[in-house]
């Protein structure tokens, strides 16, 4: 089976790929497609999230495995799509250079039959130029609840050049 995908920049303007690939593709051959249709040079670390309808990231996909060894992590290179992705689970995220935050969406918009005279992963579709640096983003905190009560007494103009106001001894070593 074939897998056509529509990537897309999270900014403001529409900078769009559309790549076929083979479902039994890894997602390691996929992370290096799409890094090839936007012209990165595929030397930075990436990862996948799988998503779901609301866009909220979940789990993880790595290029390496960077862990402490404590967890298990799924990798690129072992993982195919089509264990990442299906009709029913057809959303991703994908970031691109950890300090730069080139971040993309990711989602399945169709699986075809193998066109045996086309070579995989193929670039379909093309729109837009991917800017000199990462879109910025706006991150947002969620709203705190209401269930920790309020911060009666809370000063923020405290001084914390003023040790002796909180018992702390400067000399502890």
């Amino acid at each position: 089976m074939i897998y056509k995908f529509r990537v897309i920049l999270d900014a403001e303007d529409d900078v769009i790929r559309d790549i076929a690939i083979e479902s039994s593709a890894t997602m390691e051959d996929f992370h290096n497609a799409i890094t090839q249709a936007f012209g990165f040079d595929g030397t930075e670390m990436a990862s996948f999230y799988v998503s779901d309808d609301e866009w909220t990231q979940g789990e993880e996909i790595s290029l390496f495995d960077m862990s402490d060894g404590s967890s298990e992590v799924r990798l690129m290179n072992e993982t195919s799509l089509d264990d990442a992705a299906s009709e029913d689970q057809n959303k991703l995220i994908y970031v691109y250079d950890f300090f730069s935050m080139w971040t993309f969406f990711v989602e399945l918009a169709e699986v075809s039959e193998d066109d045996n005279e086309v070579a995989y992963p193929s670039l379909l579709f093309s729109h837009g130029e991917l800017p000199e640096s990462a879109p910025v983003k706006d991150f947002e905190a969620e709203e705190m609840s209401s269930d920790f009560g309020s911060l009666e007494g809370n000063d923020d103009d405290d001084d914390f050049n003023n040790y002796d106001d909180y018992d702390f001894d400067e000399n502890w070593n």
